[in-house]
């Protein structure tokens, strides 16, 4: 999925996405994330890359978390928006996901993959495969390779200082190089509703 040569850093300080960025419907914000750049700064130093696979989970959909209303486990998913939902999955594997919707709302984009452009070397210490294009190629992958777990649940992604966020990429439009390269697609992985068409992938999904 590399589109083009990567960037060695992020641009410095990164700006965030604004919080109105994450109050578009979800599936509009599940497409508009890619390209953007996702990044978790560890020991001073940002991790990440470009984001380009999420899918979109709302409300009245059965695979939702907050299908059946809030929990504990599920609480930051209502909001507010522009925050982080980070869940465990078998006991084993993190997810992280953008809230999105007025507070309140439980929906939020699953970040499904991304590009490993900043600080590769710590990502190959914390996922130790032997090919850099399988470092972050998955959910659970993505948050054992930015050590992102449930200390980070319901951390603010807008704010400038966080530890972890969507930073604008200034080079969004040439690396897409069309809207046309986003594909939407029904998600994978999930057995409840897993015919809606909101998964989004850049370039020809597998």
């Amino acid at each position: 999925m590399i589109r083009c040569a990567q960037a060695s850093s992020p641009p410095s300080p990164p700006r965030p996405l604004a919080r109105e960025f994450f109050m578009a419907p979800t599936e509009v914000v599940a497409s508009r994330l890619l390209g953007h750049f996702l990044l978790r700064r560890v020991d001073g130093a940002w991790l990440g890359g470009p984001v380009v696979e999420t899918e979109a989970y709302l409300e009245e959909d059965p695979a939702c978390h907050a299908f059946r209303g809030e929990t504990a486990r599920n609480r930051s998913m209502f909001g507010p928006p522009g925050h982080a939902y980070v869940y465990l999955v078998y006991g084993i594997h993190h997810c992280v996901n953008a809230v999105c919707q007025p507070a309140g709302r439980g929906e939020a984009v699953l970040i499904r993959a991304i590009e490993p452009w900043f600080g590769k070397e710590r990502l190959r210490v914390n996922r130790r495969v032997s090919q850099d294009a399988r470092l972050v190629d998955g959910p659970g992958k993505i948050c054992a390779a930015l050590a992102i777990d449930r200390g980070l649940d319901g951390i603010d992604l807008c704010d400038p200082g966080s530890q972890l966020m969507f930073a604008q990429n200034p080079g969004r439009a040439r690396w897409l190089g069309s809207e046309e390269a986003i594909r939407r697609t029904p998600r994978i992985g999930i057995t409840r509703a897993a015919d809606l068409p909101l998964r989004f992938v850049v370039g020809n999904p597998d």
